[in-house]
């Protein structure tokens, strides 16, 4: 079975990450789309609710779970049996990074391949961190995030 984790903080998940998800869906068998948690930082959205959201947007697809996790995502890929690490790219930038994650990721677990799907144009621009500026900003993220996680209030 190929099994992808596509892990993220998703504060919030963006159409940029249900694109990626969409055009990966025909090459795995299974797509783990993992919240990491981070004891160092609290998100802007509960885990929870980040979770809930993911499950919304994606209901009815037997294909894909949404999990959480904690610590290295390469221990969590080896922990589900997950082969392959789904990532997007937006920017050269990304590459650069992305690259550098998944030649550590490669040295620590030479079972696991880093795919890169590279973001459309028109949802190149958009980044969870910039979504969540907006809604502090209390600007409208229509245009942003995917309908069924609409309207997103912060407490």
């Amino acid at each position: 079975m190929k099994i992808a984790v596509f892990p993220g903080s998703f504060d919030p998940i963006t159409k940029g990450h249900v694109d990626i998800v969409r055009r990966a869906l025909p090459l795995f068998d299974k797509i783990i789309i993992a919240v990491g948690t981070n004891s160092q930082k609290s998100g802007l959205f509960p885990v929870e609710q980040r979770m809930k959201w993911i499950k919304k947007v994606f209901r009815g697809n037997r294909k894909i779970k949404v999990d959480t996790f904690q610590g290295l995502t390469v221990h969590y890929c080896e922990t589900v049996k997950a082969r392959y690490l789904l990532r997007g790219l937006r920017q050269s930038s990304d590459f650069d990074y992305e690259k550098t994650i998944s030649q550590l990721n490669n040295a620590m677990s030479d079972k696991i391949e880093t795919i890169f799907i590279i973001s459309r144009p028109e949802y190149s621009h958009i980044s969870s961190t910039i979504v969540r500026e907006i809604i502090k900003g209390d600007g409208k993220v229509t245009d942003f995030v995917p309908s069924a996680i609409l309207p997103i209030k912060t407490k």
